[in-house]
């Protein structure tokens, strides 16, 4: 396999040599539970892992059930955002969300997704404000084990310096592009996600990637036409 490869070539053997680079992963345990997930990744946008943390547990130390953050006041709320970026819009974002999730599920469980088509699902997260294709995909596939695909900034990056996409291609176009060169297997979209993501946060960073460290140089269009002649 070389750079010359196609997309779609590129793609299944990026998914191959990640997965022995970083381990195969298993998708049966959930890492946070469906509310937490959905919650957590409203917070998470432009704000580094460890801020969108805090934000969060501090919410929960305030207000313990969703409930109470549901009708707490929103300068409070916001002021428990302030380690994540925009907290204002986050807090009123959250509250209406709930309000919606409420009416839907008086317990605030979103079990009821895993009973619903993907398309539907999805529909049904997206339509809740501050939830976008990133974070409606997290929550299917790490909850509830559904064939979709989440494309944050890192797995974007390393599509993108690898070939994978096209240099014009957007991050909510690259959702479906990505997902139709691969198989419509849960277990190994959580992989491909999850390996691209440590990828881009570990080797191949925004700034200053760790080219002569990556298994991916033979396949990577930035690698060859980049770094291989002194241009970044």
């Amino acid at each position: 396999m070389n750079v010359e490869a196609s997309p779609a070539e590129k793609t299944w053997q990026t998914h191959l040599i990640l997965n022995s680079f970083y381990g195969e992963l298993d998708l049966r345990k959930p890492r946070r539970d469906p509310m937490h997930e959905l919650i957590s990744t409203m917070l998470s946008h432009r704000t580094t892992h460890a801020n969108e943390e805090k934000a969060y547990y501090l919410m929960r130390e305030l207000y313990p059930t969703w409930a109470e953050v549901m009708v707490a006041p929103v300068d409070d709320l916001t002021k428990a955002f302030e380690t994540a970026q925009y907290p204002g819009p986050k807090a009123i974002n959250i509250q209406k969300a709930l309000k919606i999730i409420q009416e839907k599920s008086p317990d605030f469980s979103l079990r009821f997704l895993a009973d619903l088509p993907v398309e539907e699902a999805m529909d049904w997260l997206m339509s809740l404000p501050g939830v976008g294709l990133k974070t409606a995909t997290l929550v299917l596939l790490f909850n509830f084990h559904q064939p979709v695909l989440p494309v944050d900034t890192h797995v974007f990056r390393v599509s993108q310096r690898v070939g994978l996409i096209g240099a014009k291609v957007t991050a909510e176009k690259a959702h479906t592009i990505l997902l139709e060169m691969l198989p419509r297997e849960a277990p190994l979209l959580f992989n491909f996600h999850k390996h691209l993501y440590w990828h881009g946060q570990r080797i191949c960073t925004w700034k200053a990637p760790k080219c002569e460290a990556c298994p991916l140089q033979l396949l990577c269009n930035y690698y060859h036409e980049v770094r291989l002649k002194g241009l970044g």
